[in-house]
């Protein structure tokens, strides 16, 4: 793990040279699929770094994503604006992920958790388009920061009465009644907020919707991830107060995914509505991790993946589509099949993707997270049904809205794509779908 986290090191030191980092991310990309042919459980172990099957998929999609990130910020090296930085901002990100998912003790997980929140307010701050990316800073600095003070002072507690914070010796947690339940909401409410679950979801749009392309990309494809990777982790050392509590998890997921469907259905915003959109996949990844049962979380990271790859792809779309008409409104920016006519297949792809239609991964992990669901309780299918109806019905309103009707404009043009666009959308596209050929790599072998 560590010759990974040294290649990124180098490539921070060359980032006055775009191309050559781009190559370079995309070597670090290959050299991880190359080693991925491990039959271990954890590997490489040595200065509290290692990885498991479930680490080693995370950190291959973060830099997957990453590189992708930044070839489709090229319009930042096109005006010049500080590229050089924006490319050490977005390494270091890369760097604290990779610490993060290969992390074998809590602390230092802990630690590198809460860094990557660093070049992240860094991207939206500096590289936003309008002056209210300042307010959606803050919003996203204040609920992560206060939702994680908690878990360091549980996972502290936890350290005083085991002795250890490596995972897989520290002690599960034995205390129940009041104080049980404190602790087990201390732990797992940091990972809430960054999953993030319907009513701590308000940072979410607000961050999206400001930030740069890369900032959405990797919000969207990695850094909701470090949630549903925490409660995983976490939710080992609560397991029997977990079973008590899991009711009201999967009631928040499942009934918070329809509300926010409801919310997608009335937003005019293309980015806003990819970003709820992704608050009610989520909800369903939540419901599925708290049930505890194979299906369940081998299910949440497979969506984890999918929607990470599809997320990402659609926000790319958005923002070629905002580099030409300046605005992100689907009543300006409707009419695109006529625009863009080359774009108008990769709109319909993703789309689909996003509704979970065949042969895409968010298909396979959503039939194992309803197969969770059901097996947990029936009546969950009524809340279900209703959240994978309007997921349908919003990706068909975002679709049908920006590719039919007149577009706005007086001049008759035609618009096509570039090259460089065409390949990260199908670097997007072929891993969603072609992934499912040989799904068990991205399993969760419990």
């Amino acid at each position: 793990m560590l010759k990974f986290l040294l290649l990124g090191g180098v490539l921070m030191i060359l980032s006055s040279s775009w191309e050559v980092v781009q190559v370079g991310v995309f070597i670090l990309c290959f050299a991880l699929m190359v080693n991925c042919g491990h039959d271990f459980y954890v590997y490489s172990l040595g200065s509290m770094l290692g990885v498991d099957y479930l680490g080693y998929v995370l950190i291959l999609l973060s830099a997957w994503i990453v590189a992708l990130m930044i070839c489709s910020s090229e319009k930042v090296k096109k005006i010049s604006y500080f590229s050089g930085s924006f490319i050490v901002v977005n390494l270091s990100l890369l760097i604290a992920l990779m610490v993060t998912f290969s992390s074998m003790n809590y602390l230092l997980f802990y630690i590198s958790f809460e860094s990557s929140l660093i070049p992240t307010l860094i991207l939206i701050l500096g590289w936003g388009y309008q002056p209210e990316r300042i307010q959606a800073g803050v919003y996203m600095m204040f609920y992560t920061l206060f939702a994680s003070l908690p878990l360091l002072v549980c996972l502290l507690s936890l350290y005083t009465k085991s002795g250890s914070l490596t995972m897989g010796l520290t002690y599960e947690s034995s205390v129940s009644g009041f104080i049980g339940g404190l602790w087990y909401l201390s732990a797992i409410i940091a990972f809430i907020v960054k999953l993030p679950m319907y009513m701590f979801h308000l940072w979410l749009p607000k961050a999206h919707v400001e930030a740069p392309v890369a900032g959405s990309m990797i919000l969207a494809g990695v850094l909701l991830k470090l949630g549903g990777y925490g409660m995983i982790r976490i939710l080992a050392l609560f397991s029997n107060i977990n079973k008590s509590s899991s009711w009201l998890w999967v009631c928040f997921g499942i009934m918070g995914g329809v509300f926010v469907s409801f919310m997608c259905l009335r937003q005019v915003d293309i980015k806003s509505l990819i970003a709820y959109s992704s608050v009610a996949h989520m909800g369903l990844v939540l419901g599925g991790l708290v049930t505890c049962n194979w299906w369940g979380v081998n299910g949440a990271v497979v969506v984890m993946v999918g929607h990470g790859l599809c997320s990402s792809g659609l926000f790319c779309l958005a923002n070629m589509v905002y580099e030409r008409i300046g605005s992100r409104s689907l009543l300006i920016g409707k009419g695109l099949l006529s625009f863009m006519p080359s774009m108008g297949l990769w709109w319909f792809l993703l789309s689909i993707g996003n509704m979970a239609a065949p042969p895409t991964l968010n298909l396979l992990g959503e039939i194992q997270l309803i197969s969770s669901l059901l097996s947990w309780g029936a009546l969950t299918a009524v809340g279900v049904g209703i959240l994978s109806f309007f997921s349908a019905a919003y990706t068909l309103y975002m679709y049908s809205l920006s590719q039919h009707g007149l577009f706005y404009s007086l001049l008759f043009s035609c618009s096509s794509g570039k090259v460089r666009e065409y390949l990260i959308l199908i670097l997007h596209w072929l891993p969603l779908n072609f992934l499912i050929l040989k799904a068990s790599i991205i399993f969760y072998w419990v």
